[in-house]
């Protein structure tokens, strides 16, 4: 018999399969039901409201991201020590290696429900929260200067690059080039330094 955290956690995989590939507004309790290949009353009995269901879909995501990340931050720095050129090369094999599924699509989706509802600010915000906390963690890594000020800066950047791309089928290399460029900026260098930028990402400034 199955466990009630792996229907739960079918149902949550389905929620953001839906959302990415048709939208919010195509989410029925039936509809996810179907997909999560569970009860409708397995739904209703997990997630009594929509906006709950949002919310856990949402606050779910982002801690198996950033776990992702963290795991592959902690790895790079044991292997062989984390600078710029590391850090950024890192982003392009995350960002090149991540297909815009429908599970990836969904967050851009819940965020901005959550301008919409905000009922769903709190967990917006502790979403931003935990990106923040994993860029500021990487950025002591680098000794960059004034990190706590910094890391709120690279995750947007990351977030509208990732959307960019979404919308314009752009490279990954251009958010690695960004990131070099701020992070350059932030040491007081060009941004533009050959040198440090990985040979993947090796195109003119």
């Amino acid at each position: 018999m199955e466990k009630a955290a792996d229907t739960r956690q079918r149902i949550i995989d389905a929620v953001l399969r839906i959302i990415g590939a048709e939208g919010i507004a195509a989410l029925s309790n039936r509809r996810i039901a179907k997909e999560a290949q569970v009860s409708l009353g397995s739904v209703t009995y997990h997630f009594t409201t929509q906006h709950e269901l949002l919310r856990e879909s949402l606050l779910h995501f982002v801690a198996q991201e950033t776990q992702h990340f963290t795991e592959l931050a902690e790895n790079c720095a044991r292997a062989e020590g984390l600078d710029v050129a590391g850090a950024a090369e890192m982003v392009q094999t995350v960002a090149g290696g991540t297909a815009f599924d429908s599970r990836h699509i969904a967050p851009f989706e819940l965020y901005i429900e959550a301008g919409r509802d905000e009922r769903l600010r709190a967990a917006a915000a502790e979403c931003f929260a935990a990106y923040d906390s994993l860029a500021l963690g990487i950025l002591r890594r680098l000794g960059l200067p004034d990190p706590e000020r910094l890391a709120g800066a690279v995750v947007a950047m990351v977030f509208g690059q990732q959307l960019r791309r979404l919308a314009t089928g752009s490279p990954a290399e251009d958010l690695v080039d960004t990131l070099l460029l701020m992070t350059g900026t932030a040491v007081g260098g060009t941004g533009c330094d050959a040198a440090a930028r990985p040979p993947s990402a090796s195109r003119s400034c």
